[in-house]
């Protein structure tokens, strides 16, 4: 059983601490399944400078794959700006610089490497809408996470992503229960055969098309709430994985009660960790 994060690379940085710490959508989920006991690797492009130095060493350290990504000369990694107060992490600002590196365009080689995979993750921020429809004959389970933002709620947006992954996240700690499972339906009947929705400390929300799943949360003093969403989604596929769940086939009852429990606690203890996965390092 393997997995693969497809996507982005970002370095958080905690202005109010002077550190900064390895991260990103993608990155993160390798880094979990590979935490839940599951063989990982990410792809994607590095930027040319210390930033991507310092969250390939934590990848390799981890023992996760990054041998076929690929270095944009003349670029630099993302930066993704944060306070930390009270163990709650608090963005400040987008990276508004002009030599970020951009999306990974998938070469055909790239490809049939990724048909090695049993899942394949992306998300919103990596970039990699276009290179989706590349994807659908491969067996891998195609996942991505949407986060919160309105922008990627859009119809434009949804009809582009939704036809080609089977299983999509949504984080909706703004809505409340009814106006999330209303949501979840519209998801699902544009492709999406399941819909998690997270919610905070109200716990989360699955739907399937024809029954919705509520799960729980385990409540922590947490140190650093960074990747506490990703964390989740990660090791409740990673559960669900192991139960034997794969491409087109059902899950059943039992082991999405089961990944629901197993992700609560595993998210929890991440709340513990400061940064995303730790090996932070100061920024000057």
């Amino acid at each position: 059983m393997k997995v693969i994060g497809y996507g982005d690379n970002v370095a958080d940085r905690y202005v109010n601490q002077n550190m900064m710490y390895p991260g990103g959508n993608c990155v993160n989920f390798a880094v979990y399944a590979k935490k839940s006991g599951v063989e990982s690797a990410y792809l994607g492009c590095w930027g040319a400078d210390k930033e991507a130095k310092m969250i390939q060493r934590a990848l390799n350290d981890i023992g996760v794959d990054i041998s076929r990504c690929r270095t944009e000369t003349g670029t630099v990694t993302e930066r993704c700006d944060v306070n930390l107060i009270h163990g709650e992490r608090i963005f400040l600002q987008d990276d508004d610089r002009e030599n970020l590196h951009g999306a990974m365009i998938l070469t055909e080689e790239e490809v049939e490497y990724l048909r090695g995979f049993d899942l394949i993750h992306c998300s919103c921020y990596a970039e990699e809408e276009s290179q989706l429809r590349k994807l659908e004959d491969t067996e891998a389970l195609i996942t991505f996470d949407f986060s919160e933002e309105d922008e990627y709620r859009k119809d434009e947006y949804l009809t582009q992503v939704c036809p080609h992954i089977d299983f999509a996240l949504f984080s909706c700690e703004h809505m409340d229960n009814d106006e999330i499972r209303i949501f979840l339906k519209r998801i699902f009947e544009k492709g999406v055969p399941y819909v998690l929705a997270t919610m905070g400390t109200r716990g989360q929300i699955l739907y399937n098309g024809r029954k919705y799943y509520e799960g729980m949360v385990r409540l922590t003093e947490a140190v650093d709430t960074m990747g506490a969403g990703d964390s989740f989604f990660t090791s409740f596929l990673m559960s669900l994985l192991k139960s034997g769940w794969r491409k087109n086939m059902p899950m059943e009852e039992k082991a999405i009660r089961e990944a629901f429990e197993y992700a609560a606690e595993f998210s929890a203890k991440n709340c513990l960790i400061s940064g995303a996965f730790g090996y932070g390092q100061k920024i000057k």
